[in-house]
């Protein structure tokens, strides 16, 4: 068993090189190499119950997420969590309204093709997690408290009508909360996951859950780094830099 679980985040997988990409061959590969050596998937949810009765993590275990639903997580994706019998959890931004209208396609909060409401039930049916990530992913530090309220709630009542089960996973719009938020995301939801770079541990907490952006795993020689002892280290070295960019950029609203 493991005293520290890796929950990986994606957002689109493509090769346009944006900070939010990650090239799909990579993912193919590194997904490759992790079966290869072991590595199994849980779901966010399993890995918050271990969490909760303090025991430890599976041993070779990873989450893996993908914020904000871009077609590419059926396109891209699928496939090959398919072939590698892995699984996702998908943080999805559902913009103001459900299924139906003039189209079933979900808008983009950040340009790009998105997720439709068809797409989704077919990835749930093959056994991906679906959590909120607001309606309209927005910096909720920046909110009114109602406001906050609305994308927060609305966003999982929205899910939830459309692929009739409990949604109790969030992800914090760019990774960012306050007190306010995070009051309420915790009233509505049994996990969050925040912009804290690291890996959960015993002392993590179910509501600003530590994760590892795929941005710092851009070559297959970072992806390996998973399958070494040298990984720890090396998030914790990358952490320094994004804590001190969040303490001068971040202010609460």
């Amino acid at each position: 068993m493991a005293s520290s679980l890796p929950i990986l985040t994606f957002h689109t997988l493509d090769d346009r090189g944006s900070v939010i990409s990650f090239p799909p061959g990579l993912f193919r590969r590194g997904l490759a190499r992790l079966r290869e050596h072991g590595y199994r998937t849980v779901s966010l949810l399993e890995a918050v119950a271990c969490l909760r009765e303090g025991s430890p993590f599976p041993e070779r275990s990873v989450v893996i997420t993908f914020d904000d639903g871009s077609r590419s997580v059926y396109d891209e994706a699928f496939t090959v969590l398919q072939q590698y019998e892995m699984s996702a959890t998908i943080f999805l931004t559902v913009g103001g309204r459900g299924p139906g209208g003039q189209s079933d396609r979900r808008p983009s909060p950040q340009g790009g093709s998105m997720l439709g409401w068809q797409e989704i039930r077919d990835l749930q049916v093959c056994g991906m997690e679906f959590g909120a990530h607001t309606l309209t992913h927005p910096d909720l530090t920046r909110l009114p408290a109602e406001r906050i309220e609305e994308e927060v709630c609305n966003s999982k009542a929205i899910i939830e009508d459309a692929l009739g089960t409990p949604v109790t996973c969030f992800a914090y719009p760019y990774g960012r909360y306050d007190a306010r938020s995070y009051a309420i995301v915790r009233k509505h939801f049994v996990a969050a996951c925040s912009d804290r770079l690291g890996l959960v541990t015993v002392k993590s907490d179910p509501h600003a859950l530590e994760r590892v952006d795929a941005y710092y795993l851009r070559s297959d020689w970072l992806f390996g780094l998973m399958l070494t002892r040298w990984f720890p280290r090396y998030v914790r070295m990358r952490s320094v830099p994004r804590r001190v960019r969040r303490a001068v950029y971040w202010r609460p609203g």
